[in-house]
């Protein structure tokens, strides 16, 4: 038995890219995965891969994949799939928010103004999807006391990457993340950030190949890069850390939290931090914060 087996997960925007290798990984440990995004049929996106397709993979990696086709700025879509998982399996324990509206001219270097105001996109699926997500699983994991909900965010929460509007989601992500967990600490489910670098996502090999300059960026240098399977490997450590309501409310460097698991990528190499030279998360864990808080309370005269 795999160490999610019986275990219930969502990942968002899991077609391809670092959504569809974490629904693999929760998939290998035996966990039962909806897997959501937009692409149902192949050829119909300019990268490969389908819901349909990540679904498939899962069942064939040990667990169970359920395909359901959403549009995650849709918010009757979003309702009608975690109505879906609850009526089906009575249970949520792990929600990964990852669908995010990347626009094609991401990398491009113009400035904020001189790109479309239809960027703006990222907020809507990236951060304001994040939060009707949560909403939905909150309300399954509330009643049983228990759940994990993860947001995948970047070194561009603090650090400029590719443009205004990314970092400004990226940076939202983070917080809501915390303060998701304020509320949810009551009830023992536990929201969390990570902090992805660069990942060998089928977009990510496209853009190396054709975008020149880009292998030596400091944020996309492919000797620092890692699997998309590698935050799974990650998200499945956490879900079975009995101790995970003490990162609630943190933002971790998935490679740092590797490191503290024992975790190394698929083709064996442990995944740098580049904390030193990107930068280091903001928020803390909620419970740190609390014990500092107290411990400044005693210490007063």
């Amino acid at each position: 038995m795999g160490a999610l087996s019986g275990k219930v997960a969502v990942v968002t925007g899991a077609s391809r890219g670092i959504g569809k290798g974490i629904a693999l990984a929760l998939a290998e440990q035996g966990a039962t995965v909806y897997v959501s995004g937009r692409t149902n049929t192949p050829g119909t996106h300019p990268l490969p891969g389908t819901i349909g397709e990540t679904a498939s993979e899962c069942d064939r990696r040990g667990g169970r994949g359920v395909a359901v086709q959403v549009d995650h700025a849709d918010d009757d879509q979003v309702a009608s799939l975690f109505e879906r998982v609850g009526n089906e399996q009575g249970r949520l324990d792990i929600l990964v928010n990852n669908a995010f509206s990347l626009p094609d001219d991401l990398t491009d270097p113009d400035p904020f103004w001189e790109k479309p105001l239809s960027n703006w996109e990222m907020v809507d699926v990236g951060v304001r999807s994040n939060f009707v997500a949560a909403r939905h699983a909150a309300k399954l994991m509330v009643p049983r006391r228990s759940g994990l909900i993860v947001a995948v965010s970047g070194y561009t929460g603090v650090a400029y990457t590719y443009g205004v509007v990314f970092g400004t989601a990226k940076s939202a992500v983070d917080r809501m993340a915390r303060d998701m967990a304020v509320e949810l600490q009551p009830y023992n489910v536990a929201s969390v950030s990570l902090w992805q670098g660069l990942t060998f996502t089928e977009r990510a090999e496209r853009n190396l190949a054709g975008i020149p300059g880009l292998t030596t960026g400091s944020a996309t240098r492919p000797e620092n890069g890692c699997s998309p399977e590698f935050p799974g490997l990650v998200i499945t450590a956490l879900a079975n850390d009995p101790a995970v309501m003490s990162r609630s409310g943190g933002t971790f460097i998935t490679a740092e939290l590797a490191q503290h698991y024992g975790i190394k990528d698929l083709d064996g190499r442990e995944i740098p931090s580049l904390r030193a030279t990107r930068g280091e998360p903001i928020w803390s864990p909620i419970e740190a914060v609390e014990s500092h808080s107290s411990r400044m309370q005693r210490s007063a005269p």
